[in-house]
């Protein structure tokens, strides 16, 4: 059975989709068989970064319809050949409920090792049905005050989920400031949200450029977590950063 990760954020912008594609391609070039599913319903867009945009006839909303089976809904990456796309192109005009999404989830798991789930950033309700479809989640942000205090609010509705494992992606992480003390350090980020640290980003122009690359080491580290090549997050000693003293400011 697929265990069922969503990538969730408390904030736009800050990189969830792109870690979601990029997990997905490591998972696969390691011979993983992967669904990336996005129930991003409003900002839907899991296939453009894969660049299967123009590939997929029917999306999950037509899975759950009934209008196609689920594997209908899946398209298979041109050079990943077992990695999967789940696209949601097109609303609904009647509610979607995290039970008949988890159901087609349910149905493609056998065939599968892992199934990723792009939630919606915040805690509305297309969050709650893509945390109600998992079992494990990554909550990713970025070393900025307005995306930690948001991530904050997601971490503490995480808690109200059966999750067998949180994790934490600190994404867009410019080392030289790091180094100069001028933002917090990824340790303190993880220590103020509570959520132990899986992997850091740097900041690269490549994956601002190309969205996907499989030559990236953090994703290949970040993939390593969930095979069991690797335990922990990499990382290196920091000294306590000028901004520690804003941590208290998420939990008010």
């Amino acid at each position: 059975m697929a265990r069922k990760i969503v990538i969730t954020s408390g904030k736009g912008g800050v990189g969830k989709t792109t870690v979601t594609a990029n997990l997905g391609v490591q998972l696969a070039k390691s011979g993983y068989r992967v669904i990336v599913c996005d129930l991003d319903f409003g900002l839907n867009n899991i296939d453009v970064v894969l660049g299967v945009e123009n590939l997929s006839t029917f999306d999950v909303v037509d899975a759950v319809e009934g209008r196609c089976r689920p594997k209908q809904a899946l398209v298979r990456h041109p050079r990943y050949p077992t990695l999967y796309s789940l696209a949601s192109n097109r609303i609904s005009d009647r509610y979607v409920s995290p039970q008949a999404v988890r159901l087609i989830l349910d149905t493609l798991s056998p065939q599968y090792d892992f199934i990723l789930i792009d939630s919606p950033a915040g805690i509305d309700e297309g969050f709650h049905r893509a945390v109600a479809c998992a079992e494990e989640a990554l909550l990713v942000t970025t070393p900025h005050i307005s995306a930690m205090r948001d991530a904050s609010r997601v971490a503490g509705m995480l808690k109200s989920y059966r999750l067998s494992r949180v994790g934490l992606v600190v994404n867009m992480v410019r080392n030289d400031l790091v180094r100069r003390g001028e933002i917090l350090t990824p340790e303190e980020i993880s220590d103020a949200l509570k959520v132990p640290l899986t992997a850091i980003v740097p900041e690269e122009d490549r994956i601002f450029l190309d969205n996907v690359t499989d030559r990236f080491r953090p994703f290949r580290l970040l993939a390593g977590f969930y095979t069991g090549s690797r335990p922990m997050a990499a990382q290196e000693p920091k000294k306590k950063s000028f901004w520690s003293g804003l941590v208290g400011a998420l939990h008010r």
